[in-house]
Formats: structure tokens, sequence, C-alpha cells
């Protein structure tokens, strides 16, 4: 058993950000589900409510999803009447995606409920450590982004 790493601390600690990783989507979810929007739904409403116009493409790439299941999740979002995909002016080939009205009222629901959710589980840390806490987790990100190819055992 002394070759399984569940007693070293880096593997210890990462499995204590998944637990919240998994924790906080779960209570997302359920913050959400109280407005009727479901997680995927939000996470395009909230980007397109921070970045309006963006393209199809752009927004694939923003939120980890490939074009086609983008694609698939539109129409349901144009159907509720919250997106909707204007000609791109500069380029007629290229549709460009906004919130409509509506989709902003329940984008900021979604965001109101988040925030909430968010402010409740950072009570845990002083403001000091949550600042830690963002610089350690930006540096994780830069180092996977990187790629280093360092492999160690």
């Amino acid at each position: 058993m002394s070759d399984l790493p569940w007693n070293r601390p880096r593997f210890k600690n990462w499995l204590a950000v998944a637990r919240v990783h998994s924790l906080w989507g779960q209570r997302l979810v359920a913050a959400l589900a109280v407005h009727g929007i479901k997680l995927a739904q939000f996470d395009i409403m909230a980007n397109l409510l921070y970045q309006p116009g963006m393209t199809q493409q752009r927004l694939a790439e923003k939120i980890f999803v490939g074009r086609s299941n983008l694609s698939m999740a539109l129409p349901d979002l144009e159907n509720l009447g919250w997106v909707r995909r204007d000609t791109d002016a500069a380029d007629r080939r290229v549709r460009l995606l906004f919130l409509t009205d509506e989709g902003e009222r329940v984008a900021r629901l979604g965001l109101d409920a988040e925030c909430e959710l968010l402010d409740e589980m950072m009570e845990a840390l002083t403001e000091d450590e949550c600042n830690q806490l963002g610089d350690y987790m930006r540096r994780l990100a830069e180092k996977l982004r990187s790629g280093s190819g360092k492999q160690s055992s």
C-alpha cells in the first residue's frame, strides 16, 4: 500500500480542491435551478453578459466545449428568448451572440445567486487567504497551460 498516493501532501491537497469543486458545482446547480436556469445555460449566458457579441467559436473556446456542443445548446436558449444570433456586418458569414433583455435579466439572477453562494463559501477565509488562494490557483493554471512536460515520480 505504500506506493498509493493517498497520504502524499500534493495528492491529498489536490483531492481537497477537487472536493470543493464538486460541492460547488452541486450547490450552484441547485441555486440556479431556483430560477429555472441550467448550469450549461448559465455558463453561456454569463459569458455573453460579460462579453456581448462573441462569435460562437470564441464562446466555445471560453467555456471549453466544442462548437457542435454549443450549436446544440443555442437553439434552446433562443427558444427561451434568452439569446439571439445577429449577423456580423463586417462578415456576413459570422454570427454574433447576444443576450436578449430577458436573457440579461435571467443571467443577472443567476449571477446574483452565484455571488451569494460564493460569498457564503469564501467566508471561511480571510481576505488575505482568499487572495492567496487566487494566486495559487492562477499559478497552477499557468503551470498546466505551459505544459512543461516534466514528469515526477
